[in-house]
């Protein structure tokens, strides 16, 4: 495995927005058939064909970009028994790479890049790797990906998964929330209605509401973002926004919006802006663990696809934060197991 080429793409800073150039770098610098598609946003997709077809049937696919903030990239060597970032002790001696995108995903871009190769050299050729633009927010490279192009029979998405296989993920919905209140001078709130206590009520209402257990995907949670309330502090505030997301289960995807309006005070306007529903995968490969997860991907949105699985090195728990990393052994076990993965499905078509 060539480290420095993976020291070289966590060198660009390809968060949301900008990943335009670091599909530019992979472009000049890695093998196969390259495609290039527009997404319309400024961004592009990539694909990496080995077919010599343009639609090979099966594909490695991640995403360019990352997160912010941006984090340059750090090598350092661990002994068997050091402390992670993530507080795990190391099982063996190790090389820890950290940065933005470590595990999240240009650690699977590096290591499904490394599996293509390694296919490539036995003789393999009916496979891609598609990197998409705009996975962090919104999908949007796979949407466009969908559609204008015919997709094919088995799509391998690439995922920080602790290198198991994703049996099932939880579905998401997002809303734009507003509350209205009545502005009135602070000293007299009795003349007025706080936007703000307003908003503090729904929350502690949903907090309380009791969603139906998934024996598969656990609870369903909500989170909210985006909040907004531009009052001064000596007037009520007369309106409160902000979005909040939910990640749903099999159990609860129906039910999200009826609960959400059913705890909203009076005169609330709520916004859907869609989301995916909850998923089950092909999960079926010997030596491969699996698991459910709870975080999305572009899976939903390649639906084009006859099978869609999730696997990849590093840990979602890490994933979107400053202790971000990803271990060299599991790069070498991550692209082990792609190629058992490809195999495997290509023995049984």
């Amino acid at each position: 495995m060539d480290l420095e080429l993976f020291l070289e793409i966590l060198g660009i800073d390809s968060t949301s927005g900008s990943e335009r150039r670091m599909a530019a770098f992979l472009k000049e610098r890695l093998e196969g058939e390259i495609h290039e598609y527009e997404v319309g946003d400024g961004t592009v997709n990539l694909l990496l064909d080995w077919s010599g077809t343009g639609h090979p049937s099966f594909v490695f696919c991640t995403h360019l970009d990352t997160v912010p903030p941006y984090i340059p990239p750090s090598v350092e060597l661990v002994r068997q028994g050091d402390l992670l970032p993530d507080g795990r002790k190391a099982v063996s001696d190790d090389t820890i790479i950290k940065g933005r995108g470590s595990c999240d995903a240009k650690g699977q871009i590096f290591s499904m890049y490394n599996a293509c190769l390694e296919l490539s050299k036995e003789g393999y050729k009916d496979f891609g790797l598609l990197l998409l633009a705009g996975e962090e927010t919104g999908s949007h490279g796979a949407k466009a990906y969908t559609k204008n192009n015919p997709g094919g029979d088995f799509v391998l998405v690439g995922e920080p998964t602790d290198n198991c296989l994703a049996s099932a993920s939880k579905g998401t919905k997002a809303f734009e929330v507003t509350i209205p209140g009545k502005a009135c001078h602070s000293g007299y709130p009795e003349h007025g209605a706080s936007a703000v206590e307003r908003f503090v009520d729904l929350m502690n209402t949903l907090k309380l509401v009791e969603f139906p257990p998934d024996p598969i995907l656990g609870p369903t949670t909500w989170n909210v973002g985006d909040l907004l309330s531009s009052n001064p502090q000596n007037i009520l505030s007369p309106e409160t926004r902000f979005r909040i997301y939910f990640r749903t289960t099999f159990a609860t995807d129906d039910l999200i919006q009826n609960k959400l309006l059913g705890a909203s005070p009076r005169g609330t306007i709520i916004q859907a802006f869609g989301g995916d529903t909850p998923m089950s995968y092909f999960s079926e490969i010997e030596g491969i663990p699996s698991k459910p997860v709870s975080f999305g991907s572009d899976a939903p949105r390649l639906d084009k696809f006859a099978r869609r699985a999730i696997c990849g090195p590093g840990s979602i728990l890490t994933a979107h934060t400053d202790k971000e990393y990803v271990l060299v052994s599991d790069l070498k076990k991550a692209v082990e197991q792609y190629i058992l993965i490809y195999k495997t499905v290509n023995d049984n078509k």
